[in-house]
C-alpha cells in the first residue's frame, strides 16, 4: 500500500507571479473532497490488491496538501498524507504512507499532470526510487499513480492506480 499512498501531494511559492499564476490556476480546483476507487500492488509480482479511497484535498496558489485513507481488503485501512510546494515550476514535497515514515517527492507539471520522483524512506522493490504522477483527468476526475521498476527485469510496473471524482 506504501506504493499507492505514495500517491499523494503539496505546500509554498517563490517565483514570479506569471509562473504563480499558472501554476494557481492549475492547482486552486483540485481542492475539495474526493472518493474512488483502484489497485495498489503491496510488492512486484504480488496480486493487486482492490482499495476503495478519500481525499480531502487543499489547494492555494503554491501549494497542495492530500489527507486520506484507503481501504482494502475490507479491513485494512490505511492513512496517507502529502505536501507539495511550487517554486516556479519545480514542486517538491513529502508523502507519508501506511509506515508512517515521510518519503521525498521532486518533479515538475507538464499538461494536467505532476510528475514527481519518489525516493522512499526506505527500500521498496529492491531500491528507494519510483514515480509518481497526479494527473487532472477531466474538471472533478483526478488519478494518482506510482510506477517502480522490477528489480528482476528493470521494465516499469504501475505499483498503484486510484480514480478518484468529486
Amino acid at each position: 500500500m506504501r506504493a499507492l499512498l505514495a500517491t499523494l501531494l503539496f505546500t509554498s511559492l517563490l517565483a514570479p507571479a506569471t509562473v504563480s499564476a499558472a501554476e494557481g490556476d492549475f492547482l486552486k480546483p483540485l481542492a475539495g473532497q474526493w472518493k474512488g476507487n483502484g489497485m495498489v500492488l503491496t510488492r512486484i509480482g504480488a496480486k493487486p490488491v482492490n482499495v476503495s479511497c478519500g481525499f480531502d484535498i487543499g489547494a492555494g496558489a503554491s501549494n497542495l496538501s492530500m489527507d486520506g485513507t484507503c481501504r482494502g481488503l475490507l479491513v485494512v485501512r490505511r492513512s496517507i498524507a502529502a505536501n507539495i510546494n511550487t517554486n516556479g515550476q519545480r514542486y517538491s514535497g513529502t508523502y507519508t504512507g501506511p509506515s508512517g515514515m515521510p518519503s521525498s517527492l521532486s518533479g515538475s507539471r507538464k499538461g494536467n499532470a505532476i510528475n514527481l520522483a519518489v525516493r522512499w524512506a526506505r527500500e521498496t522493490n529492491g531500491d528507494r526510487n519510483a514515480t509518481m504522477v497526479l494527473e487532472k483527468v477531466a474538471d472533478n476526475r483526478l488519478r494518482l499513480q506510482t510506477i517502480d521498476k522490477d528489480p528482476a527485469t528493470g521494465k516499469s510496473v504501475v505499483t498503484s492506480r486510484i480514480d478518484l471524482t468529486r
